[in-house]
């Protein structure tokens, strides 16, 4: 079940107003942008769209997590990504959906009119430069996730999943203070993102606990307490790691 919300967000005052598709927009183009956007809630577990589905808006996640997932013939299910804060929904020129996608939290996407949408990026370069930029961080991300499901172990996949996690929550770490989390997705969702059992990821998580790295508050809200510690788990060299 989804709702148009009835309570706008001005775009200068938008939580992911500085990494969405409209980041390198001027005043101009953002007061374009503010009279064609609407929004879309989609309560956790229900459907955003289905694979071969016409997509009639494309638009940006606001607030939650959703995932994205392919079924196969024999009915095995593959999370193949994750749309956070900021990432955005549909490709212009593309009006069915590749993937099935679920609000694994509560969503709500800052929506465009396919139509127009378009236009506007046949229009406005700051738009179109910067979906192209979204675009290539994409593939490097699934370059990465590549790395990560064909050679990583399976305490250095659950610690770059936690380390993405912090790095998309966009929260200053410090040595001295540690780093309040959200689990985005249940235990069985995590193990089957990573190509991990259930089990694994749960044997994988007590082990950083027992390590120090990281704290559990609750079945989903957690801590990080070391995030040096946390890097050098996942596997990747000094130099930033994988992108996500």
């Amino acid at each position: 079940m989804n709702v148009v919300l009835t309570e706008r967000i001005k775009c200068n005052d938008c939580p992911i107003r500085h990494r969405a598709i409209c980041s390198s927009c001027d005043e101009t183009e953002l007061d374009t942008l503010e009279k064609v956007k609407y929004y879309k809630s989609f309560t956790a577990g229900s459907p955003i769209g289905y694979r071969g589905d016409s997509l009639g808006f494309v638009g940006s996640v606001v607030k939650g997590v959703a995932t994205l997932e392919k079924t196969m013939e024999d009915g095995r299910t593959q999370t193949v990504g994750l749309l956070l804060p900021s990432d955005f929904l549909g490709r212009p020129g593309r009006s069915t959906l590749d993937y099935d996608v679920t609000a694994s939290t509560d969503v709500t996407l800052c929506c465009f009119e396919r139509g127009p949408f378009e236009d506007l990026v046949g229009s406005t370069p700051n738009i179109s430069s910067r979906l192209i930029e979204m675009a290539l961080d994409e593939l490097d991300a699934a370059r990465d996730w590549m790395l990560l499901l064909g050679r990583k172990t399976a305490e250095e996949r659950v610690a770059s999943f936690i380390e993405m996690i912090a790095r998309r929550s966009h929260i200053e770490n410090t040595d001295d203070q540690p780093i309040k989390l959200v689990l985005p997705l249940t235990r069985e969702s995590i193990a089957n993102y990573l190509g991990l059992t259930l089990e694994t990821v749960s044997r994988q998580l007590s082990r950083l606990k027992s390590k120090g790295i990281i704290r559990f508050l609750d079945r989903r809200h957690f801590e990080v307490l070391d995030y040096q510690a946390l890097h050098a788990s996942s596997g990747d060299d000094a130099d930033g790691g994988m992108i996500f």
